[in-house]
């Protein structure tokens, strides 16, 4: 038997494991580039998250984002990581990202056959307070021949080719989906390189978490209500689910992945779409619980079914566990007959 040492001698680089499922499904290559240069971005994103407070990079950039939100430094670092990354890449022809108003097209000598929706630095408004953050991203191909435009982006999430996240906590994660199940990767600082951790991630069936931001009740629908309610107040002797609510959304769907239970942004008075984006927030992580077992929907609608018509577009989410899921859309569809 040989001695192993301190060290594995053959890891599973995220790099290695994407160009196994890429041979395997004959592919050219050209995902596996573009999730390689995704890869690049977050590690450079992580290095200036781990470091923001000594680099002055906290603080307000001076102007707001498409969707409102104050464009901190740090977002506008990392969006500018992620486009010039893509672009370099040579496998993208249309980006999307949260902080710009239009889809980015690219230059016709720099372009590929993919499509790339994504929020480079999710959760921003908790930089100042040491909280995780990430980066969201959903990869799509372009469908048509035409010459690129950002209509070709309004795509279903069921149309997706890969989809993923990036999570700055205590170490900085990268959950990966190429539609063959969730796989997870933990960044190596030693090595820089991300190493597959959690293999074929299984969702449980039902869970004992719900997240959702109470301080919104005055504004819930009766059905959100119902459904907290039962969560807080079981008739049925079991014990009452524990309440977990970080505020971006990477950190609160990764525990929701973990240990199962419910995530929940719908739809309320204040906010009658819901307030994530579906392009860039919604789908990538919608189609990582489904690829895990679980389920996600808007109440009516699978949100991977969603035709979207507005590359900014917001939508009411619920996902998690499939039987907590199962148990809001019961009682979202009894409100509805009301």
């Amino acid at each position: 038997m040989s001695e192993q040492g301190p060290f594995d001698t053959n890891v599973v680089t995220l790099t290695r494991f994407i160009l196994e499922e890429g041979k395997r499904a004959q592919g050219t290559g050209e995902l596996t580039t573009l999730i390689n240069a995704m890869c690049t971005a977050v590690k450079a994103i992580s290095t200036a998250v781990r470091k923001a407070g000594i680099a002055h990079l906290y603080g307000i950039a001076g102007s707001t984002n498409v969707t409102g939100d104050q464009v901190k430094k740090l977002d506008l670092l990392s969006n500018n990581l992620v486009i010039n990354m893509l672009k370099a890449s040579f496998t993208s022809c249309i980006l999307v990202s949260e902080e710009d108003e239009k889809a980015i097209i690219v230059d016709p000598d720099s372009r590929g056959k993919y499509i790339v929706c994504f929020d480079p630095l999710d959760g921003s408004s908790n930089i100042d307070c040491l909280v995780s953050i990430g980066t969201i991203f959903a990869i799509y191909k372009k469908t048509t021949d035409s010459e690129p435009c950002e209509a070709d982006a309004l795509q279903p999430g069921r149309d997706l080719v890969a989809a993923g996240y990036a999570l700055y906590g205590s170490a900085t994660m990268m959950v990966l989906s190429t539609g063959q199940g969730v796989n997870c990767f933990m960044l190596d600082p030693a090595i820089g390189e991300f190493i597959l951790v959690d293999r074929d991630v299984k969702m449980k069936k039902r869970g004992n978490i719900y997240s959702t931001n109470e301080g919104y009740a005055k504004y819930f629908d009766p059905a959100v209500t119902e459904y907290l309610q039962k969560k807080k107040f079981p008739k049925d002797g079991t014990a009452p689910y524990g309440s977990r609510h970080v505020g971006s959304m990477v950190a609160d769907v990764h525990r929701t992945l973990m240990y199962g239970g419910v995530f929940m942004y719908p739809a309320n008075t204040k906010s009658p779409n819901g307030k994530l984006r579906l392009l860039y927030e919604c789908n990538p992580m919608a189609y990582i619980i489904v690829q895990a077992g679980g389920l996600a929907t808007t109440g009516t609608q699978d949100i991977l079914d969603i035709q979207p018509v507005n590359i900014h577009e917001r939508a009411p989410v619920v996902m998690g566990s499939t039987d907590d899921v199962l148990e809001y859309i019961a009682i979202y569809k009894k409100h509805a007959k009301k």
